[in-house]
């Protein structure tokens, strides 16, 4: 059977739009990013937690201690899991799940590099039944663009953007099948957005009118651009 109840979904009890962030950067070198994370509370969706590409080799107490912070403000953390579209292992994927609950208490799984590809959907099917069993009750799949619509059966969220501001303000419109699910159960993850609050505004905006009801904009760029923070959360200081 899969899991097709949704009911971690909340958004009414909290201000739109939602953000989902996907902050990549360690506690200790930016306390002031997760401090400000922590306080802003009310407008997050979810906060995904990635100590080293995954839960790394052994527990962190900084991440530890901001995914603990995290809950008791009400906001999900969701432990990041490479799957490598479909290419890496079950069991591997598994230990990572298990060690984000074990290590960080984490209520939910990021299933990263996620195969939009209809046969692939067996192998995320029994991938997303071991996240439940290991305690995810918010589940996401990151596919980065949208998927076969047999994926939204299996999460609870489906990331079906993620690129460049460039990129995102040209996508096309999202496929039939999305107006048959709430906006809540779409993210749009969208990076190189320039800075300031008239671009944060439009990326919002298009997430909207594309039936996306969370999502995340930010000014990062090149390699590594979940280093920063979307600027809503920037200029609440």
């Amino acid at each position: 059977m899969t899991h097709e109840t949704h009911e971690t979904y909340d958004t009414d009890e909290k201000k739109d739009p939602m953000l989902l962030v996907p902050l990549y950067e360690h506690p200790a070198d930016r306390p002031d990013a997760w401090e400000r994370l922590i306080r802003c509370a009310d407008r997050l969706h979810s906060v995904v937690l990635n100590p080293d590409s995954g839960p790394g080799a052994a527990r962190d107490e900084r991440f530890a201690l901001v995914a603990e912070r995290l809950r008791e403000a009400g906001v999900p953390v969701l432990g990041y899991v490479d799957t490598d579209y479909g290419r890496r292992p079950h069991a591997a994927v598994v230990q990572d799940l298990l060690r984000h609950r074990d290590w960080y208490a984490t209520d939910g799984a990021f299933l990263d590099q996620a195969s939009a590809d209809p046969e692939l959907l067996p192998h995320y099917r029994r991938l997303t039944v071991a996240a439940r069993a290991a305690g995810a009750h918010t589940l996401v799949l990151n596919h980065g663009a949208h998927p076969h619509p047999g994926y939204a059966e299996l999460a609870d969220l489906l990331v079906t953007f993620e690129g460049p501001w460039d990129a995102y303000r040209e996508a096309a419109a999202p496929p039939p099948w999305t107006a048959d699910h709430p906006a809540q159960r779409f993210c749009h993850l969208v990076y190189a957005v320039p800075p300031g609050e008239i671009a944060a505004r439009l990326a919002g905006e298009l997430a909207a009118q594309r039936g996306a009801g969370v999502h995340c904009a930010v000014p990062g760029s090149g390699p590594h651009p979940w280093g920063t923070l979307p600027y809503a959360l920037e200029a609440a200081g």
